[in-house]
């Protein structure tokens, strides 16, 4: 990568040989780009995609950290929490429980108020037919028509997002009619409707996350150049892994605002019209994150017909598919461990209303602090994303393994905070280097279909967790904790022993050029979209050639 002009210059007197000797000292970047790519299209039929990115801005990089920020909670809060309790204050008041409303399932001491929210959420009382489910499997109901939805639309927006120039208006619209939908959920006081409000939403931010996934692997390609030698890749690896750890801590951040103002809204006296301000709130909020969208890179150009398998070619990746398995599993471990851990200290421990808002707020803001930290200590022991990845799950599996071995116990207090801690460390971890893993496997030019089967088996597998935690094992915490251990421990046997491995994958991919081969070189500050480039530019893209991790961020 230092060496970076050099390079680039003699591709072109490799591909332009023909060329008189008198050739002009200003040349046009996009054919540099296409000759370089030409020197290695033989390895992937991915390559003739590829294209050199300009470097990242620091605007750039932290519109895209914003994104995250108005963006993370729709999954972790808003569908999981603020609908579900929405819900829960429209169906008619449970009947009293035969243990009163003063005690909770295990004989403990609890508020009138607090008892009836639970049985609220989790009493049966949303007819469908002739069954009934309680508003929290309604709300997973309506999760899962939103990802059925969003099925159809795979093939479209993988397309659109890789090779065309509609990016903007995929993502703008996306975001602007998930946020729409987040204002009318408290006009009609019915149940049935809630559907139409939660399905757009899901279609919504999965289409939006998709495009905000591919941009991250967009960005490290301009970052680092779309193919490294095999000694090169712990830059690209260091660049990602920042990248993908910041966003995810301010994330968290956001997140936790929103769980501030729920836990606020439930003190009033109308909670169902606070609930429907925090929905409002987060609608406004969500759609406050489309200037990210202005920010986006166009898809590549090719003159050759595109592939009507296109959105499908992550099933032609080993370490792609064996990543997008672990994502899905994962989603599905993290959301069942927090939705049956919140279950099980409302309904059956009793804590006191303060006392779940200092649960929920470490919940969400330790990973901020935590994910940061841990990105030092894995460029010391060189770690790759597949590791990092595993530490989320070990920490997923020690949580739930100790929660279900203890509990039939009155947990202590600092031990439940220790618990929000570690699971939420592990939460962050496999969110960030999921998505840092699945860019590494992804070919240049196919980042587009990775990520948007990145995102919806994201969705799926949170949404499969919400549902078995606050279905069938709602009030027994040691069935959630239970399904979460096997399937972490799942995970992990197809991490460990199912080859996936960022830098093979990155060799399968075409990102990684074997020693002694020609290496494709970024161009610095987006000099790429000029028409030509003069030898004070490769002066300058020589030092700026690879940036240090704190330059990424």
């Amino acid at each position: 990568m230092v060496e970076e002009s050099s390079e680039i210059q003699s591709n072109q007197e490799i591909v332009q040989a023909h060329e008189p000797n008198n050739e002009e000292i200003n040349r046009s970047v996009s054919n540099v780009g296409d000759n370089s790519m030409k020197m290695e299209g033989t390895r992937e039929t991915c390559r003739p995609y590829s294209r050199l990115e300009p470097q990242p801005t620091k605007g750039e990089v932290w519109v895209w950290y914003v994104y995250e920020l108005c963006s993370y909670f729709v999954h972790t809060v808003l569908i999981p929490i603020v609908f579900s309790l929405i819900i829960g204050q429209i169906v008619d008041s449970p009947t009293e429980p035969l243990r009163g409303w003063n005690k909770s399932a295990k004989g403990l001491a609890c508020k009138i108020d607090e008892t009836e929210l639970y049985e609220r959420l989790t009493h049966r009382s949303v007819s469908i037919g002739n069954s009934k489910v309680s508003p929290l499997e309604w709300t997973s109901i309506s999760w899962g028509i939103g990802l059925i939805l969003a099925s159809p639309a795979l093939r479209f927006v993988s397309t659109n997002l890789d090779h065309g120039q509609n990016q903007v208006v995929i993502a703008g619209a996306a975001t602007a009619i998930g946020a729409f939908f987040c204002l009318p959920v408290g006009f009609f006081k019915v149940t049935w409707i809630f559907p139409l409000y939660v399905a757009p939403i899901v279609v919504a931010i999965t289409v939006s996350t998709a495009s905000h996934t591919r941009h991250h692997g967009l960005m490290i390609q301009g970052f680092t150049g779309p193919s490294l030698q095999r000694h090169q890749f712990p830059n690209r690896r260091g660049i990602s892994s920042r990248l993908s750890l910041n966003a995810t801590g301010v994330g968290c951040l956001g997140s936790a605002v929103i769980v501030a103002f729920v836990y606020y809204m439930l003190r009033i006296q109308d909670i169902f019209t606070g609930l429907w301000v925090v929905s409002i709130f987060t609608g406004l909020i969500w759609l406050a994150g489309i200037v990210h969208v202005f920010t986006l890179r166009p898809g590549a150009t090719i003159t050759s017909p595109l592939p009507k398998d296109h959105f499908l070619s992550i099933f032609k990746s080993h370490h792609g598919l064996g990543t997008l398995i672990v994502v899905g599993l994962s989603s599905f471990t993290s959301m069942c461990i927090f939705t049956g851990g919140v279950l099980f200290l409302v309904g059956e421990l009793c804590l006191k209303p303060v006392f779940l808002l200092y649960f929920w707020l470490i919940y969400f803001i330790f990973p901020s602090v935590s994910l940061p930290m841990l990105q030092p200590v894995q460029l010391i022991l060189k770690t790759n994303a597949v590791k990092m990845h595993l530490l989320g799950l070990i920490l997923s599996l020690v949580t739930s393994g100790i929660g279900f071995q203890f509990r039939k116990d009155n947990w202590e207090r600092h031990y439940i905070l220790i618990f929000a801690a570690l699971q939420s460390t592990s939460t962050g971890l496999m969110h960030a280097f999921a998505r840092v893993l699945l860019m590494d496997c992804s070919p240049a030019g196919k980042e587009g279909a990775f990520a948007t089967w990145f995102s919806w088996l994201k969705m799926a597998g949170a949404c499969l967790g919400f549902a078995v935690a606050s279905g069938a094992a709602a009030g027994n915490v040691g069935t959630s904790f239970g399904i979460a251990f096997c399937t972490a421990a799942v995970a992990m046997v197809i991490s460990i022993y199912g080859n996936i491995s960022d830098v093979a994958g990155a060799v399968a991919a075409g990102l990684i050029s074997e020693e002694g081969e020609m290496v494709s070189s970024p161009i610095a500050n987006g000099s790429d979209h000029s028409n030509s480039i003069n030898n004070d530019d490769d002066e300058n893209a020589k030092k700026e050639a690879v940036p240090v991790g704190e330059e990424a961020a």
